[in-house]
């Protein structure tokens, strides 16, 4: 932090410095002899209060948002912006004060103004571009020694430039390009900053071929996000990628403009879903800029994921709670952590343990908890139906109490689409938690505390305990691959796109949803998943990735669904009224249903005590009134043998579900 201010103070001095020299270079360059000294002797009394108004304007138009190592057009337009209204302001004040009240006469007149905005733009812009420029040329005398790997990149043209800018700059290394593959027919025969367009991805093994015969083995294949775009093909590119024996790569990147761009394995789960959400980065970057953070469980999936993009946008500080040693270890000494110039810290603490957590969270400050701590997998705790209350309900209400005792301006609880109608102990504990904080959430209306609220989403591709890993695994040893139901359906995101919408879920709490009462307070957030995914159609489509021919050369074994699941997830609970979030994409809410405080603290008081007796049937009979759905649990996936002998597709849960009643009733 202390070194971006200096970078800032630095930037800073220079264009006051420039500024002043625009201004001085001016009278020099339109005036002599005396009126030249005249002038300059009006210097003491107008430049102290000029360059105050200058660094004003260069601060509204956010000259300081960009290091000058990446200048480029929009900033020479934000420089150009700012010198048009100093000059502007020196013509209207020249012909309105100057030379009616002052002088008599004008003392900068047009041509001198023109001229002032031409050096202007040359003395702030000119130094950005020449250092540009002289980091450029070092990079690429960098980049020359250390290209070792000749490569072929895959893509549309706007895509390839931002990768070729990421080699030369240095943060894609050892790569040598020395040709590109664009599925526009258009690009072809094109050069992109020195590197020939020579074909399309259906010409891959020639373009390969023809490069060995030339002294040039291709030795590695790098897909920018339009190479995997359903319309480009990617499955056959895969599939060609796979016959040459060239390992292929995905660019992945953590800054705009793939700035921190990094090279990752492709994987089958990377052609698996439909195109992500577009962020609203400048939206996430105003909401984190400078705020302090706490992310509970951050060493799982989510959790670190969500450590990565509060730095990444902006944090000034980060807190990493976490009741595993190895996994805070890990968290800590990710790249994303360790490059931050965030302050990063870390703490051993158990969400169980109230008195704990409450005092590591107040010595920190938080401006937002985002709380990723649970226990998740259904088996489980369907098992250990006590351990599941312990963290995802008690834990819970002790991350809501030491967060508003903190004066967080806001708590985000990550919950899953398993909380509407639950028919497990992970959806039915999910769901009480959130009623705990819509209720925490509800005293602080009006108040302009700390808001509290969840956000829903599904499964997450590449998490602990996903399906994707699991069926890569049993491919991996020939199969067979085990689905409990051939209808089950399930919604999916990768972790990057979950944790950006659970960022822009939280900028809306805080912001539109804070003032909003009534009909249009959410409470709950639901990510926009697109399509549901059939578990069945998943398998056989990895399997083809993979180069074989599903129950031919590996086999798909329906084992029947386990103790907890149901055939679809469900988004919202019919009681849930919709709320409008206008402006904000991939995100949908509700407004709370809860039970009444003294009624949910009378729950809260049976369940520890049907923990503390180890009695299962108290415990879901609490659930059971707090949640109603709760009591059609058994009736959550029909007999997968009975279902196929009916030809029934079961994409509609409709004909099954309850009459839900709403728990703020009971």
């Amino acid at each position: 932090m202390q070194k971006r201010t200096l970078k800032t103070a630095v930037m800073v001095a220079h264009d006051l410095a420039a500024t002043a020299a625009a201004v001085v270079l001016t009278f020099v360059f339109r005036f002599q002899g005396e009126l030249l000294a005249e002038r300059l002797h009006a210097l003491p009394l107008l430049l102290p209060p000029f360059l105050a108004y200058a660094a004003l304007i260069y601060a509204w138009f956010k000259l300081y948002r960009t290091k000058w190592r990446f200048a480029s057009l929009p900033d020479l337009a934000g420089i150009v912006r700012a010198a048009s209204v100093m000059a502007l302001t020196l013509l209207i004040l020249d012909y309105v004060l100057v030379s009616a009240n002052l002088y008599g006469f004008y003392f900068f007149g047009k041509i001198a103004i023109l001229l002032y905005w031409v050096l202007q733009v040359f003395l702030l812009g000119g130094p950005r571009l020449a250092f540009r420029y002289l980091k450029y040329a070092r990079s690429r005398q960098s980049h020359a020694r250390t290209a070792t790997t000749p490569t072929l990149l895959l893509g549309r043209g706007a895509d390839i430039e931002v990768v070729l800018r990421a080699i030369e700059s240095g943060s894609v290394k050892r790569l040598s390009p020395k040709g590109i593959l664009s599925p526009r027919a258009d690009e072809a025969g094109q050069m992109m900053r020195g590197v020939p367009v020579l074909g399309g991805f259906r010409d891959l093994e020639q373009v390969v071929a023809d490069l060995g015969n030339r002294g040039l083995p291709v030795r590695r294949l790098v897909a920018t996000p339009s190479a995997l775009a359903p319309e480009s093909e990617p499955d056959d590119l895969i599939a060609r990628a796979r016959r040459l024996g060239l390992p292929l790569a995905r660019v992945t990147s953590l800054g705009e403009g793939m700035r921190d761009a990094e090279l990752a394995p492709l994987e089958i789960e990377d052609l698996l879903l439909r195109p992500t959400v577009a962020i609203d980065r400048p939206r996430l970057e105003g909401f984190l800029a400078g705020a302090r953070v706490v992310v509970t469980g951050g060493g799982g999936s989510i959790g670190s994921e969500i450590c990565a993009r509060a730095v990444a946008f902006g944090a000034s500080a980060l807190l990493v709670i976490e009741n595993s040693e190895p996994a805070l270890h890990g968290v800590l000494n990710s790249p994303a952590l360790l490059q931050a110039e965030a302050e990063v810290q870390g703490a051993i603490a158990d969400i169980r343990d109230a008195e704990r957590l409450g005092a590591v969270i107040a010595a920190f400050r938080p401006t937002y908890v985002f709380h990723a701590a649970a226990l998740k997998q259904v088996p489980y705790l369907e098992r250990d139906w006590a351990e599941g209350i312990k963290t995802n309900v008690f834990g819970s209400i002790n991350v809501a109490a030491a967060t508003v005792a903190a004066g967080a301006r806001a708590l985000v609880m990550i919950s899953t689409d398993k909380a509407i109608e639950p028919v497990s102990q992970l959806g039915v504990t999910k769901r009480f938690a959130e009623m705990v904080a819509q209720a925490h959430d509800a005293e602080q209306a009006g108040t302009g505390s700390t808001r509290l609220i969840a956000v829903r989403f599904g499964n997450v591709l590449g998490s602990v305990g996903s399906v994707v890993p699991v069926f890569k695994a049993q491919i991996a040893r020939g199969g067979p691959l085990t689905v409990t139901h051939p209808e089950m359906v399930r919604y999916f995101m990768t972790v990057r796109e979950a944790s950006d919408l659970v960022l822009t879920a939280a900028s809306h709490a805080d912001a539109e949803g804070r003032g909003a009462t009534g009909e249009q307070r959410a409470a709950v957030y639901v990510l926009k998943m697109g399509q549901p995914v059939r578990i069945r159609e998943l398998a056989e489509r990895m399997i083809r990735l993979a180069g074989f021919e599903p129950d031919e050369d590996i086999e798909i074994q329906v084992t029947g669904a386990r103790p907890g699941e149901r055939l679809n997830e469900i988004l919202f609970a019919r009681e849930e009224p919709r709320v409008t979030l206008d402006g904000i994409d991939g995100v949908m809410a509700a407004k709370p249903v809860f039970a009444d405080r003294t009624v949910l603290d009378a729950w809260i008081l049976r369940l520890r005590e049907a923990v503390a007796a180890g009695d299962r049937a108290a415990a879901e009979a609490v659930f059971e009134e707090a949640i109603p759905d709760f009591r059609h649990r058994a009736r959550a996936v029909p007999s997968p043998v009975s279902n196929e002998l009916s030809g029934s597709t079961s994409d509609d849960e409709s004909a099954e579900r309850p009459h839900i009643t709403s728990a703020s009733t009971v």
